[in-house]
Parts: structure tokens; C-alpha cells; sequence
């Protein structure tokens, strides 16, 4: 409750958690003449003459629209744009704060897929780079796609991707430290909406083994009545066994347990069910699936949460702020399941193999090479596929 009144006090001293500030001197009427007025024509003309200079004469080149409808926002559901915006306004706020990124939020008041990628694709030509953010499933995923293909910038919908890559980071680790062995693990993630189907596409992108989605209603298989076409879309390339049941039948033997879902769901006899040590990335916030200590109490070797108060957090602020900075390095056209890939083992390799514990698979998000790796790793692969403006 104290967190909770502080935080309500902070926001109204600060009313907003960001601001424009000015890059140009404006204190004479020369400088005036120069910034605005008649001096502003000649960097127009030039960029008439030649689009691309727009990343030489102004901020496009980094400059992130942080972009919401409010229908999924940070675990409090479908509350509106307006009530999003200091969720937006923050992630600009860490976008400076980690990266050095100017971002900027925009709220969009309709909840037809159709109006959001007109809106985006009608005002990208200001950013370097678009965050999508709170945006609920399956809708994410048109709205993604389409703008992918009609905006010749980065689109990145963090709340899929930003965990996917994290929780990979997570798992490469773990692997490592529990000498479980990749393409032969047996995963079980509970959550089966853009969150979780994302962290499944990169889990069988980077090989870790097969892979068991659970929705409310159960197991995604192949024909499953309950499951929509996403999720269908997902039984094609996860399930081999094609296992139908509950979240429980999936996990005996398990050698990993995802959770993208809901508080409390996951009980200790489930976690005796799995395979020896087990790992857990129960990120359900504020109260994970299950809590750390039963899960290790249980026989987990290694457990993760969102949560900043236990070890091994999983938190986008690990990912977006150093695969932005990188596009950005570069001017790249676009953010590619192969640089995702770079951005997760990136992430990974911060930590030292002689340094691994089970309390320290994930880089802490203070830890100024986790940014600076990621950027690198994304720009490179930005420039091998040939993406790159610069």
C-alpha cells in the first residue's frame, strides 16, 4: 500500500516522466534565423531532393514512437489509452535512461486493427523506429505484420519479442549450468497469447527442443475446439506428441516450465512431477505462477520471475533499449527473427560461464554492458543481411 501511494505521489509532482528539451541555441536572433525561419529551408530542400537525409538533419535517427491502443496494458487489461499513457510515458523514460533514445508516446484511441496501422504508417515517417506496446492478442499480430510490411523502419512489439528474447538469454544460461542438453528439452509454457507463442517461435528457432502450449482451457494441439488461429498456426510446429490436457498432464517430466499466464497455477506437486532440476521462468506479475521458494523447495534448479525482488529477472529493459540503439546505429530497415536470436545470445554472454549460479542466469538491468552488447550484436546483423541505410 506504501508502494502504492508513493508511486501516486510521485506521478502528480512530476506530472510526466518526460519531456522535450531543445538541441539548438535559440537566444539570438541569429540563431533564430538559423534553427527556424528562413535558415530551416535549406535542410527541407535538401531532404526533398533526397528522403533519406532526413536521418543527417533532424532527430529521425533517434527518435522512437512508443505506441499503444490500451487494450492490454501491463497486467491491468483493456483500460484505455489515456489510462496507458504513464505506462508509455515510462518506457520512453527507460528508452533515455538505458540507451541514450529519444522516444515518444502516442496513445491511439480505437480499437480497429485497420485504424491503428493507417495512424502508425501515416505518421512513421518522423521515427527511426516503432515500439509497439499493450497491445492485446491476436490483434498484435495483424498490426505487427502489416506494419512490417508497409513502414521502411523498425517495428517491434516489445511485450511479444522484448520477453521472448529475454527469457531465451534465461534458458541458454541455465541450460548451461544445469548440463541439460539443447534439442532434447521437453517445455512446457504456460500462456498461449502473444507472449507466449513469441517465446515458443524463438525457442524453436534457436533449437532448445520441443514444445508444449498451455491456454486457459488446456493443451494447444493440432484441432483443438478452444484454440484460435494463432495458437492453431502454433500446434502445427509445437505439441509433437499432440498431447490434449491440462496444464499438469503437460508438465510431468518436463525439463522446463515457461509461465506467461496466471498468479499461482503451478502447485509443488507439479513441480515434483517434471524431470530432475527443472528450471522455471514463472513471470506472471506481480505474483508469478509460482513463488521461487516453493518452486526450489519442489526440486526447481534454477527459477526466474518479472519480479525485481528475486533473482533472475526477466525484464524488457535487458532487450528493447540495446536492439533499438543497434537499428538505430545502423539505420536498418527492419528487426529480424535472426537478429532477435543475436540480441537473446548477446544478452547470455555478459555472463561469464565460470560466473553462473542458479541465482544468476540474467544480467542485472544496471549492468551497462548488457546495452552495449545487444546494440553490437543487432547492428552486425542488421549490416550481414544488408538491412542497414549506414
Amino acid at each position: 500500500m506504501a508502494e502504492k501511494t508513493e508511486a501516486l505521489r510521485k506521478h502528480l509532482e512530476w506530472e510526466g516522466k518526460i519531456e522535450i528539451i531543445t538541441r539548438a541555441p535559440i537566444n539570438t536572433r541569429e540563431e533564430l534565423a538559423v534553427a527556424y525561419t528562413p535558415g530551416v529551408a535549406e535542410p527541407c530542400l535538401e531532404i526533398a531532393k533526397d528522403e533519406s537525409l532526413a536521418y543527417d538533419y533532424t532527430r529521425k535517427g533517434n527518435l522512437v514512437a512508443v505506441i499503444t491502443d490500451g487494450t492490454a496494458v501491463l497486467g491491468l487489461g483493456d483500460i484505455g489509452p489515456s489510462a496507458g499513457m504513464p505506462v508509455m510515458e515510462g518506457k520512453c523514460a527507460l528508452f533515455k535512461r538505458f540507451a541514450g533514445i529519444d522516444a515518444f508516446p502516442i496513445c491511439i484511441d480505437s480499437k480497429d486493427p485497420n485504424v491503428i496501422i493507417d495512424t502508425v504508417v501515416n505518421i512513421s515517417k518522423s521515427f527511426g523506429g516503432i515500439n509497439l506496446e499493450d497491445i492485446s492478442a491476436p490483434r498484435c499480430f495483424e498490426i505487427e505484420r502489416e506494419l512490417i510490411k508497409r513502414c521502411d523502419i523498425p517495428v517491434f512489439h516489445d511485450d511479444q519479442h522484448g520477453t521472448a528474447i529475454i527469457t531465451s538469454a534465461g534458458l541458454l544460461n541455465a541450460v548451461k549450468l544445469t548440463g541439460k542438453k539443447m534439442g532434447e528439452l521437453k517445455i512446457v509454457i504456460s500462456g498461449a497469447g502473444a507472449a507466449g507463442i513469441s517465446i515458443a517461435r524463438l525457442f524453436l528457432q534457436m533449437g532448445f527442443g520441443d514444445i508444449i502450449l498451455c491456454g486457459s482451457k488446456g493443451t494447444v494441439y493440432d484441432g483443438a475446439p478452444y484454440i484460435n488461429e494463432a495458437q492453431q498456426e502454433m500446434a502445427q510446429i509445437t505439441n509433437k506428441g499432440k498431447l490434449a490436457g491440462s496444464l499438469a498432464d503437460a508438465m510431468k517430466g518436463a525439463d522446463v516450465f515457461i509461465g506467461v499466464s496466471k498468479p499461482g497455477i503451478v502447485s509443488q506437486d507439479m513441480v515434483r512431477s517434471m524431470a530432475e532440476d527443472p528450471i522455471f521462468f514463472a513471470m506472471s506479475n506481480p505474483t508469478p505462477e509460482i513463488m521461487p521458494d516453493l518452486a526450489r523447495e519442489a526440486g526447481a534448479a534454477v527459477v526466474g520471475t518479472g519480479r525485481s525482488d528475486f533473482p533472475n529477472q526477466v525484464n524488457n529493459v535487458l532487450a528493447f533499449p540495446g536492439i533499438f540503439k543497434g537499428v538505430l546505429s545502423v539505420r536498418s530497415r527492419a528487426i529480424t527473427d535472426s537478429m532477435k536470436e543475436a540480441a537473446a545470445r548477446a544478452i547470455a554472454s555478459v555472463i561469464k560461464d565460470d560466473e553462473l549460479t542458479a541465482d544468476y542466469v540474467l544480467p542485472d538491468a544496471f549492468n551497462p554492458a548488457v546495452v552495449e552488447s545487444v546494440a553490437a550484436a543487432v547492428a552486425a546483423e542488421a549490416v550481414r543481411l544488408g538491412l542497414n541505410r549506414k
